[in-house]
C-alpha cells in the first residue's frame, strides 16, 4: 500500500496525488464524479482539492457545484474521516475577497454545501494585496479555534505576503500556514521555482501544485496534428509550439518506454521529485484518465532521469 505523506507542519496525512475537483460539475456530472471518487478512493487515495468558485465559469453554474457533488458523496459513502477535503477562498461570485468577514461567510457556505462541519485544508485562493495578512490570518485562526477549520494554507501568494503571514503568525501565536499551492510543472517552473519555494523549504511548507500536467499537455496527447476533445485544448495545445514544449515531451516519450509507463505519470513522478513536493494535483473527467495519475505514487525516476528532464524544460 501506497505511504502516506505528512502535510508540512500538520497532523494531517495524505496520498501523493491530491485529486482535483475542478472537473466535477463542468466537465463531468455528478454520476461520474462518483464514479472517479469512488476508483481514486479505492486505489487508497484521501486528499480531494477543491474551490468554492469550483465551477462558476461554466454557463448556467453559480460557483459550489464541485463542493456539493462531494458533500453529496461523502454523505453517500459515509467516509468523511478517511478522506482530507481541501477548498479555497475569494473567488466565488457571492463572497469575493479576502476581507474578515468574507472569509468567515464563504467558509460557512463551503461547509454547507460540502454537508460537514469541518474543512481539513483551507485555502486562500488568490492572495489579495489590498488586505493586510493581519485581518486574513486572524479571520482564519478564528476558523480554526471554532472547529470549523482544521489547518490554513495559502495559494497564488507572492514570497513577501507569504513571510509576511508567517511572520505575523508566529508573532502572534496564530493559525499558521502549512501549505501553499502554486502553478507548477515541467513547462512552467518560474511560476514557483526561486524565491517562493526557497521559503516554503525554509518555513516547513508544503507544496500542492495544480495544473501539474499543464492543462493536459504534458499527458502527451497533443502532438502535431492532433485533434483532442477537450475543454483545456487550446491552453494545452500552445506549448507545443515552443521549443520547450518540444524538447519536454520527447524526453517524457524516451523515460516513460523506459518505465513502461504513461507520459502523465512520468511528468508527475518529477513534480514529486521536486523540494517541498507533497502532492502534485490533477484531475480526472472520467475512471479510465485515473490510472495514468495514480502511477505516480509507484513510481520513482532515476536522479540522471530527473535531471534530464529538468534540463529540457529549462
Amino acid at each position: 500500500m501506497t505511504s502516506l505523506r505528512t502535510l508540512g507542519s500538520s497532523d494531517l496525512e495524505v496520498f501523493p496525488l491530491s485529486l482535483g475537483g475542478n472537473v466535477f460539475g463542468w466537465t463531468a456530472d455528478e454520476e461520474t464524479s462518483f464514479a472517479v471518487l469512488d476508483a481514486y478512493t479505492a486505489a487508497g487515495g484521501n486528499f480531494i482539492d477543491t474551490a468554492d468558485a469550483y465551477s462558476a465559469w461554466v454557463e448556467g453554474n453559480k460557483g459550489g457545484e464541485s463542493e456539493t457533488i462531494i458533500g453529496k458523496w461523502v454523505k453517500a459513502r459515509g467516509n468523511r474521516d478517511d478522506v482530507v477535503i481541501a477548498t479555497k477562498v475569494s473567488q466565488h461570485p457571492e463572497y469575493q475577497g479576502l476581507s474578515a468577514a468574507n472569509i468567515k461567510a464563504a467558509a460557512d457556505a463551503s461547509l454547507r454545501r460540502l454537508d460537514t462541519d469541518h474543512i481539513d485544508l483551507y485555502y486562500t485562493h488568490f492572495d489579495k494585496p489590498e488586505v493586510p495578512v493581519e485581518e486574513i490570518i486572524g479571520a482564519l485562526d478564528e476558523l480554526v479555534k471554532a472547529g470549523k477549520v482544521r489547518h490554513i494554507a495559502a495559494s497564488n501568494i507572492s514570497a513577501e505576503r507569504l513571510r509576511a503571514s508567517l511572520e505575523f503568525s508566529d508573532r502572534e501565536g496564530l493559525a499558521r500556514y502549512v501549505a501553499l499551492q502554486p502553478h507548477y510543472n515541467l513547462v512552467s517552473r518560474d511560476t514557483y521555482e526561486g524565491p517562493l519555494q526557497d521559503l516554503a523549504a525554509k518555513e516547513g511548507l508544503s507544496a500542492v501544485p495544480y495544473f501539474s500536467l499543464a492543462s493536459g499537455f504534458l499527458t502527451g496527447k497533443y502532438r502535431p496534428g492532433a485533434t483532442v476533445d477537450s475543454a483545456r485544448a487550446e491552453g494545452a495545445a500552445k506549448h507545443l509550439r515552443s521549443e520547450r514544449g518540444q524538447k519536454v515531451l520527447t524526453a517524457l516519450d524516451e523515460i516513460a518506454a523506459a518505465h513502461e509507463a504513461p507520459v502523465a505519470t512520468v511528468a508527475l513522478a518529477w513534480l514529486a521529485a521536486q523540494p517541498t513536493i507533497t502532492a502534485p494535483i490533477a484531475s480526472a473527467r472520467t475512471v479510465d484518465q485515473l490510472p495514468a495519475l495514480l502511477g505516480v505514487a509507484d513510481l520513482k525516476l532515476t536522479d540522471e532521469e530527473v535531471d534530464r528532464l529538468t534540463q529540457a524544460s529549462a
